[in-house]
């Protein structure tokens, strides 16, 4: 193996500014999964049928999926190199290729995005491979590890493109268990064993500032459904209201993350340990709740402008807030702080909520309940989340206790996850 290695020292440097900084290829390299969001958040605000839903939450996470992985190995990658910049430049046209694929995936395009897809995961794992082989060989044999298990989802991806119907989505579903199965099982192969934790420690930085980009990502599509939906409307005070409910509901979830959470997550990643254990939870299996509930958001404030699809709008209004809600209680506690019940409280109210339009519009008629007057009392329920978790945040600093606000954060040791 260190023979067989790359003979340019491509891994970054393990202290300094270099360590942990995101650089403007990794920036470069967004842009396609900017696409990517966009390309999945409008197979269901064009087609509202369960199927669209199955499709459009898999290939979230899809895309998730591949851009998480390639975050984890940015964390040990120089992009500064050329080598490396050549990398992410080929995962960006694989990347682009699978986008591009993404509305058709399961139709006449399977087989563009399923190649796509699987090029691009062995290509970036292979790659890492031979970077670390020189230099840190159990970290080559890790990636080793990882390429032989996507290799073997990859199969599944590929047989399922050229798969008839209802064959080809349940091995998918198979091909995407067995991607988000491998972390977890630290990526036992028969031979190699599973990967030791020392090969799992991460830039606490780079990785926390990474999936908070993503985050911004994925609601940049809520405020592009919703200002391109306002622009496609009649200005008049009802398409008025929907866009400053969408953009209400936004800024809303932005807070939920942005204004305590990230910071102390990112903290406590940077002073944890087992940094690795801690990732793999709160940064990356976590963060796919956190994506969901803003995609699905992203739809149904399109919907609600669109005044169209009268229960998909309210189903979705309610139940991707209240994914968001619960993944950002996960959040918080994976990455050290108190289960906040607010944000479980809140979802449950989101619920009960979409239960009690379901019975007023039993008993006096569809017109009874509408999607506009449901999307500013999601707003509300959030809105009451925030200020509670802004509460909790103040107190807890001004009693001087340790917590998730950061200021002297401690929580549980990461040696605990996992």
């Amino acid at each position: 193996m260190q023979r067989s290695g790359f003979t340019h020292d491509l891994i970054r440097p393990s202290s300094g500014e270099g360590s942990s900084r995101v650089t403007y290829v990794e920036l470069f390299f967004d842009l396609v999964f900017v696409f990517a969001v966009t390309q999945v958040s409008h197979i269901l605000i064009d087609d509202q049928s369960d199927l669209a839903l199955v499709h459009t939450i898999m290939l979230a996470l899809v895309v998730w999926w591949a851009w998480v992985d390639t975050t984890w190995a940015a964390s040990w990658l120089n992009p500064e190199r050329g080598l490396v910049r050549g990398l992410f430049i080929a995962l960006m046209a694989l990347g682009l290729l699978m986008s591009s694929a993404i509305p058709d995936s399961f139709g006449d395009r399977a087989a563009l995005f399923a190649i796509s897809l699987v090029t691009l995961n062995l290509v970036r794992s292979l790659f890492t491979a031979l970077a670390f082989a020189e230099r840190q060989p159990g970290h080559a044999v890790n990636f080793v590890r990882i390429s032989v298990w996507q290799a073997s989802s990859g199969v599944l991806w590929i047989v399922g493109a050229f798969s008839p119907g209802t064959w080809q989505l349940w091995i998918w579903l198979a091909a995407l268990v067995i991607d988000y199965l491998g972390p977890r099982a630290r990526f036992w192969t028969p031979g190699l064993r599973s990967s030791p934790l020392n090969t799992w420690d991460v830039s606490g930085g780079h990785m926390s500032e990474r999936v908070s980009l993503f985050v911004i990502i994925a609601l940049g599509e809520s405020i592009v459904d919703s200002g391109m939906g306002f622009s496609q409307r009649p200005l008049n005070p009802f398409s008025a209201w929907a866009f400053l409910a969408g953009f209400a509901g936004t800024v809303l979830m932005w807070f939920l993350y942005f204004n305590h959470a990230q910071r102390a997550a990112s903290e406590y990643l940077i002073r944890a340990r087992e940094r690795g254990l801690i990732a793999q939870v709160a940064f990356t299996y976590i963060p796919a709740l956190l994506i969901l509930g803003v995609i699905l958001a992203a739809v149904a404030n399109g919907l609600v402008i669109a005044a169209g699809a009268r229960w998909w709008a309210i189903g979705l209004l309610c139940t991707a807030s209240a994914v968001y809600l619960l993944g950002n209680m996960f959040f918080k506690r994976a990455s050290g702080g108190p289960l906040l019940f607010a944000h479980l409280i809140g979802a449950a109210v989101l619920v009960v909520l979409f239960g009690g339009c379901v019975l007023v519009a039993a008993a006096y008629g569809d017109d009874a309940v509408t999607p506009l007057v449901i999307s500013w009392a999601v707003n509300a329920v959030l809105l009451l989340v925030v200020i509670a978790d802004e509460m909790a945040f103040r107190r807890r600093s001004g009693s001087g206790a340790t917590g998730h606000d950061g200021s002297g954060a401690t929580g549980r040791d990461g040696s605990e996850l996992g």
